[in-house]
């Protein structure tokens, strides 16, 4: 039987046209520009990827995320003149890599000036709780030889006397809490409670943020799920209730996030953002960025650039010790484009709309570049805080924030391409491993191996169905006493020698 089959592929492999070259599988992405970063940021952001060798994407949208917390809801944006449409800055932002290609150093670099006025936060508040403690003996003294004046007062009828002695101290006020910027994993509860305490946003750090996305996805989960969407908008009100906590009332819900993923974990999670399930929670992640991998490495050992580390420093210090105060109805201040600023956003903003009702580009796509004006609203206030606008937002800043959001595009649809050309990276894998396969063999095989992205049936058989639409693979249904089995043949060019098992 084998004999025959052999013979019955030599017939096939004839009449085979050469195999075509797989296609690209991933659309291109641009190189990143420092001038699409306030120039304070821009030194370190440029000192740190060189030397941890990382593409510099990564570290500009962890620190911009960075910021947008500290900023919270200080200050927020109005995109239009007239209307009440107001933007509170959030941002999501993903770095997608391989493992190897340095997103926790980038993001570790990056958040070292938050750290610093955490850790000092909580000094102070070590030294705000000691000293409460001191001041509770004190009054608790105090309280005892008042209760007893006052006893004293009311035996003699001297009521008013009495109440006014008591009410001569007051118990002293708690410090409250220390203040909090970063979370690593939290309940909702818990991020409830910490959001209602500040007014700059929390951040969840990640370093791989497959985790959170995959247990947000599961059905059990679907209250939290609705609790992320919410904090994306930055200014909604969410309500639980829990036995034991009653009932917790958020009147802000803002979180930003930060997170690594790995390309062939990311994929599931954008196949899984169709249909009924689609609630835009992955195209929230606006500031999502994959860039090319570095293709060569070498050996640096230098100290970091201290000017640019500390102008880096100071914008974080900066926007944490913000104070713009309110307006007359006790809210934060809005701001509003300058006259220049707002016909760059509009024209822009026209110009995704028109496109994105088009019908042209995919539906995922369209959704996510329909939330793209509260990013680029975010991006320009953003910028304009760290330029020291006042009032309003200017047209470098809004500039700006438009050329991130085309920069911005290109990864998002090499982010969604995930999806649809998973196939193509898995063939181009399974090609260059080859050797470690039998010849002929089946899906099962290339299964066990357990290579990156190609631990499921599905996602196997994808990418052999690539591999024969493309010439080097021929398919063959062999008969067995069962059920007939599926067999894969290499090309002829491409049979390995099975030397590499």
């Amino acid at each position: 039987m084998f004999n025959a089959a052999e013979n019955w592929l030599d017939q096939q492999v004839d009449k085979v046209t050469p195999p075509r070259a797989l296609p690209q599988s991933l659309p291109e992405v641009p190189s990143f520009q420092p001038e699409m970063l306030p120039e304070e940021l821009r030194d370190y952001v440029l000192d740190v990827a060189q030397r941890i060798q990382c593409p510099p994407e990564y570290c500009a949208v962890s620190a911009l995320a960075l910021l947008a917390g500290l900023v919270g809801h200080k200050v927020r944006m109005r995109p239009k003149q007239h209307d009440d449409w107001e933007i509170v800055i959030v941002l999501w932002a993903v770095l997608v890599g391989d493992p190897s290609a340095m997103k926790t150093p980038a993001i570790k670099a990056m958040r070292f000036a938050i750290d610093a006025i955490e850790a000092e936060a909580r000094r102070e508040h070590e030294k705000g709780v000691k000293a409460y403690k001191e001041e509770i003996e004190l009054f608790e003294i105090a309280k005892a030889a008042v209760k007893k004046k006052a006893k004293d007062q009311a035996a003699k009828g001297e009521m008013d006397a009495a109440k006014e002695t008591l009410g001569s101290i007051k118990e002293p006020e708690s410090p409250g809490p220390a203040e909090r910027y970063i979370l690593n994993d939290a309940t909702v509860e818990k991020a409830g409670e910490l959001m209602n305490q500040f007014d700059h946003h929390l951040t969840i750090l990640r370093d791989e943020l497959a985790g959170l996305l995959a247990k947000l996805q599961q059905e059990e989960n679907a209250a939290e799920r609705a609790f992320y969407l919410e904090c994306f908008n930055g200014d909604s009100r969410f309500t639980y209730d829990r036995i034991g906590r009653g009932t917790v009332a958020i009147e802000r819900c803002a979180l930003n996030i930060i997170g690594g993923i790995q390309p062939s974990k990311l994929a599931p999670i954008v196949r899984g953002a169709k249909g009924t399930v689609n609630d835009g929670l992955i195209q929230r992640f606006q500031l999502a960025v994959w860039p090319d991998g570095k293709s060569s490495w070498k050996w640096i050992d230098r100290k970091p650039d201290p000017k640019a580390k500390e102008r880096f420093s100071q914008v974080f210090y900066r926007l944490h010790s913000l104070e713009l105060g309110v307006d007359d109805d006790g809210t934060p201040p809005a701001w509003r484009f300058t006259a220049d600023a707002q016909a760059l956003f509009i024209e822009w903003m026209t110009e995704i709309n028109v496109e994105c009702r088009s019908g042209n580009i995919s539906p995922l796509m369209a959704e996510h570049l329909l939330k793209m004006p509260k990013t680029v609203g975010s991006l320009a206030l953003l910028f304009a805080v760290i330029d020291g606008e006042q009032g309003s937002v200017g047209k470098t800043s809004t500039a700006r924030a438009l050329e991130w959001a085309d920069f911005l595009r290109t990864h998002a649809e090499r982010l969604y391409s995930a999806a649809t050309n998973s196939g193509i990276q898995g063939a181009k894998l399974i090609l260059k491993r080859r050797q470690k396969l039998p010849h002929p063999f089946k899906v099962k095989q290339v299964q066990q191996r357990g290579w990156q992205g190609l631990d499921t049936t599905e996602a196997v058989q994808g990418a052999l169905d690539v591999l024969v639409e493309h010439g080097y693979l021929t398919e063959m249904e062999v008969p067995t006493t069962g059920r007939p089995r599926i067999d894969f043949y290499w090309h002829s060019e491409y049979v390995p020698n099975q030397e590499g098992e």
